[in-house]
């Protein structure tokens, strides 16, 4: 991938491979260059991302849907057109509905 990827085009592209996947979901990292992360992730609805630990930095932005962020502290839901940092504790991600995000990250 490069640097004029079609975010729009991505979206629509693993919200379909989502559904034709196994688990109702597909991903794909566009970006990959030293500790910055930027993946597409594509979910059907009610399909969810058990918890996991937040990396050092990170942002969820919404291409298509709505997704809710789960966490103990309480939940999150964003919609198309959303920006979100990642909160710093254990969280899942759960689609409302057919949704596309765009998780950029910051690892060590």
């Amino acid at each position: 991938m490069g640097p004029m990827d079609d975010l729009n085009a991505l979206a629509d592209e693993h919200v379909t491979a989502a559904h034709t996947g196994p688990h109702g979901r597909s991903a794909h990292i566009l970006v990959h260059e030293d500790c910055l992360r930027q993946t597409i992730i594509a979910l059907t609805a009610g399909t969810r991302l058990d918890e996991h630990n937040a990396p050092p930095a990170a942002s969820l932005q919404v291409l298509r849907g709505v997704v809710r962020i789960t966490m103990v502290s309480g939940d999150v839901e964003l919609r198309a057109g959303q920006l979100h940092p990642i909160p710093q504790e254990r969280h899942g991600l759960l689609a409302v509905e057919d949704a596309a995000v765009l998780l950029t990250a910051v690892n060590d």
